[in-house]
């Protein structure tokens, strides 16, 4: 494992990848910078992140710091395969995205070919953090054949620790105490709307000395600023879930916090959980995120966010 203190906040880099909008290379730049200047030094991406563009960028902005002062988490479970001859781009949440398409390869040898390619878009000497990323639908090929890559890995000392990045609570419960893993990457259940993570599986954690990095803290939107056009799990907010919110925001303006203060403070309140992973796009974005960590919010509330 590591020394570096990472902080309670870490950077998500799915946005630096064109996340539903195009960014440019000097705006991703500054986000990361602002990042670092906020104390992050945990900074989370992903192949299928923008195609490979987000690790091409935080490599980029991360390679004149030094080395030993920040963790680098990366992903495999897909591989970048070039579009052949007149072959079009699959839909994708991701914008403007360099002519290649992820394809799931959970495999010994897909996972061995993702992080080579990796480290050369990161243009970084290693990974510190390798997470098996979205293995929902391939859990045998995961467990056979990811897993024990990654362990071989980990033990050769070419990766720092390995991880299960998952938006699940069940496939967490799978793999915790069954593989010898050092982090979950759990997105969108440790929320003031899904508390499956809690209930589910962070006993499970704490019992085998597993860490928990929280992700989606605002499930993908609606936290941070409901409206009927607000985004709920990457689709669009039901009307249940929202009036649960708008309660929400009715509680927490009563004690004079945000709503979404109250979104990204509540998985530090679990004690497995190491650091909360939010995606900026911008440095105002995560600059307020970290603003956000610091309010103070009364018992009283998160008791009545509980019960809502």
């Amino acid at each position: 494992m590591t020394t570096v203190e990472i902080g309670p906040l870490a950077l998500g880099c799915a946005p630096l990848g064109n996340l539903f909008e195009a960014v440019t290379d000097d705006d991703a730049r500054a986000t990361v910078d602002a990042a670092w200047a906020q104390g992050v030094r945990l900074f989370d991406t992903a192949p299928l992140y923008g195609h490979g563009l987000s690790e091409q960028r935080l490599g980029a902005a991360l390679r004149d710091r030094p080395r030993d002062e920040y963790l680098l988490a990366t992903k495999v479970g897909r591989v970048l395969v070039p579009l052949g001859a007149g072959q079009e781009q699959d839909d994708s949440i991701f914008v403007d995205v360099p002519k290649v398409r992820p394809v799931f390869d959970f495999s010994h040898g897909g996972v061995l070919r993702s992080v080579e390619d990796s480290l050369e878009r990161l243009g970084l000497d290693r990974i510190d953090v390798l997470h098996v990323h979205d293995p929902d639908d391939h859990l045998d090929e995961a467990e056979e054949g990811a897993f024990p890559a990654l362990m071989r890995l980990r033990e050769e000392g070419v990766v720092g620790a390995i991880g299960l990045g998952t938006n699940l609570a069940s496939v967490a419960s799978r793999f915790v105490g069954r593989v010898d893993l050092d982090w979950v990457l759990l997105a969108g259940r440790c929320s003031l709307l899904d508390r499956s993570g809690p209930h589910e599986v962070f006993a499970a954690c704490d019992a085998h000395g597993v860490g928990v990095l929280a992700a989606g803290v605002f499930n993908s939107g609606v936290l941070a600023a409901p409206a009927p056009d607000a985004s709920f799990h990457y689709a669009p907010v039901p009307k249940d879930v929202l009036a649960r919110v708008r309660q929400m925001e009715a509680a927490c303006t009563g004690h004079g916090v945000p709503l979404a203060a109250a979104a990204l403070q509540l998985p530090l309140r679990y004690e497995v959980v190491r650091a909360v992973l939010v995606g900026a796009r911008t440095a105002a974005e995560i600059a307020e995120d970290a603003a956000l960590l610091h309010v103070p919010i009364p018992e009283a509330l998160w008791e009545t966010l509980a019960s809502i």
